[in-house]
């Protein structure tokens, strides 16, 4: 698969086709930041365990790894843009669809039908933001979009807490904000690139092994944010905390994602092999997880650590995306993009199952031991690609 653009690896940043990428991004930050939460307080409202919960937001894994493929034959048919703006709108009409299903059952097929578009859009605004970023300005770019991204985290818990989880307010407003981040797609259609397909696109499944470092870290990064998103809230009743206090909690991971992402990504650009930042991350995430416990009890300190733990583990994607277009280019690169974006699937699948899993069998502290395994394993990957000198 190739990007056709006009100025790829140029020094200028086209800003508008950026603005367009980056809004759709946006809808994925507000539809997970905000929908998690919001979806498994319902739940469990209606008296389901945490681990049907993360059964129900495993499926959003699942989903994501059946989109993968799906990206680049509805961009080849429809073109970028309008493919991105069917998927902004059967994502909307899917998550409103939440509100009015009354049976357990029902919320699968939604799952399976918000998590396809949101896929869909996570890899072609990434394809048009490729188009649009120089090569020696892609972690500063990649962390704008991270950026935005987080603020759409960021603002979807800061709207749960201020709209709360029950009738069809909290659905309207996402709706409307979905809207108007159309818009700027829209705007900018006749300047989305235009992806043709070669003999190697449909082997994209390779590059899930080919740069295993990058691909394993968007993985961890997965599970750790969904999982996570899904299941805080319920973490944090158990421990004490008022539905709106862990909403301002998980609003406090958003925020440190908003402000380290663009020095991260900066730094990256800066560093020769990225693979040190992102066992850096890890080894933060670890500890920030093996800590929570210990913090649980003060709303403040508890916020802090979310505010410093969110944003370095959250920079897992930035870097190892910026790492993934550092090892190749053209065809391989978008092809590689696909692959990057199942393994964030599949990381979806993993996460919430295993921290639901591990709260059933230990309590509120197997929230923070599920994570811990997850960096653990990472960290154990780096290392030994470290040692034996292979990407």
């Amino acid at each position: 698969m190739t990007v056709d653009t006009q100025q790829q690896g140029g020094e200028r940043v086209h800003w508008l086709p950026m603005v367009a990428a980056i809004s759709s991004i946006s809808v994925v930050g507000i539809a997970i930041g905000l929908g998690m939460p919001l979806l498994s307080v319902i739940l469990e409202s209606r008296g389901h365990s945490a681990s049907m919960i993360g059964l129900n937001t495993a499926v959003a894994g699942l989903a994501s790894i059946a989109g993968a493929p799906l990206a680049t034959p509805l961009a080849m048919r429809l073109g970028v843009a309008w493919t991105m703006l069917l998927m902004i709108a059967i994502g909307a009409l899917a998550f409103v669809g939440f509100h009015f299903a009354p049976d357990f059952w029902m919320w699968f097929p939604l799952r399976v039908a918000l998590h396809i578009s949101l896929t869909v859009l996570f890899i072609l605004s990434e394809f048009w933001i490729s188009t649009s970023a120089p090569p020696n300005r892609r972690g500063l770019v990649l962390g704008i979009y991270a950026t935005v991204l987080s603020l759409g985290f960021a603002a979807g818990p800061w709207l749960f807490a201020h709209l709360g989880s029950s009738g069809f307010l909290p659905f309207g407003v996402t709706i409307a904000l979905v809207t108007l981040a159309a818009i700027p797609v829209l705007a900018a259609r006749n300047e989305s690139p235009t992806i043709v397909a070669d003999s190697e696109t449909s082997h994209f499944l390779r590059y899930v092994w080919l740069v295993p470092t990058a691909t394993f870290a968007v993985l961890v990064f997965g599970a750790v944010e969904t999982g996570g998103f899904s299941l805080f809230p319920i973490y944090g009743s158990r421990i004490g905390y008022s539905e709106a206090d862990a909403a301002l909690l998980l609003t406090m991971i958003g925020l440190g994602n908003v402000l380290l992402q663009i020095p991260i990504g900066m730094i990256s650009d800066r560093v020769s092999d990225r693979r040190y930042l992102l066992l850096a991350c890890a080894t933060v995430g670890l500890i920030g997880t093996v800590f929570m416990p210990f913090f649980a009890q003060n709303w403040h300190l508890m916020a802090a650590l979310l505010f410093v733990w969110g944003g370095v583990v959250a920079a897992m994607y930035t870097i190892g995306l910026a790492h993934l277009g550092s090892q190749l280019s053209g065809h391989e690169l978008a092809s590689a993009n696909a692959a990057f974006v199942l393994c964030y699937g599949v990381g979806m699948v993993i996460g919430p199952q295993a921290i639901g899993i591990g709260m059933d069998a230990f309590g509120p502290s197997g929230f923070g031991w599920s994570l811990a395994l997850f960096f653990a394993a990472y960290m154990l990957l780096v290392l030994v690609r470290l040692v034996r000198k292979i990407i």
